[in-house]
């Protein structure tokens, strides 16, 4: 059992003041006081529940999967997994012809006189079925590769 540095009371080994004369206590070798600010811990990975396969399936939501796409190549957890890293480019890549058709086809469709099939809509109605088609294959952990696209998702993800 300690004693007071001021008063010479015993104190037990956990007190921090003094019951007799109120004085602080020095700590404990090895014990750590409420006044002493305890080492942060890391953060916890937010995407340490993630599966490849569900990384994979994200990355081909229509619209919005881009933004999966930047979160899983950027990710630590998915830096050696090809398969993913696959599917994020592939998936980036379809969403860049979605934009494509979207900027750049519209409006030239939409010059056109409206007797014609409009050319924008069959392009849009075609990139969201294959992204639901590449969903199917990501949840199937087969990677189909798209003509055009899929090579150069498949250089892209070689280069890391």
């Amino acid at each position: 059992m300690p004693f007071c540095t001021q008063c010479g009371h015993q104190c037990s080994g956990s007190d921090v003041y003094c019951a007799s004369c109120g004085a602080r206590q020095p700590a404990a070798p090895g014990a750590a006081s409420a006044s002493q600010p305890r080492p942060a811990s890391p953060p916890p990975d937010p995407l340490s529940g993630l599966s490849p396969r569900t990384a994979s399936i994200l990355c081909y939501i229509p619209t919005v999967g881009w933004i999966a796409c930047v979160i899983v190549l950027a990710a630590r957890k998915f830096k050696t997994e090809h398969e993913v890293r696959f599917h994020a480019f592939q998936g980036l890549y379809l969403f860049a012809a979605w934009l494509a058709v979207s900027w750049v086809v519209r409006p030239l469709a939409m010059t056109l006189p409206s007797t014609f099939v409009r050319i924008d809509h069959a392009l849009e109605a075609l990139i969201l079925g294959v992204s639901i088609f590449m969903m199917v294959k990501a949840s199937h952990n087969e990677p189909y590769v798209l003509p055009i696209i899929g090579e150069l998702a498949q250089r892209s993800a070689a280069e890391q």
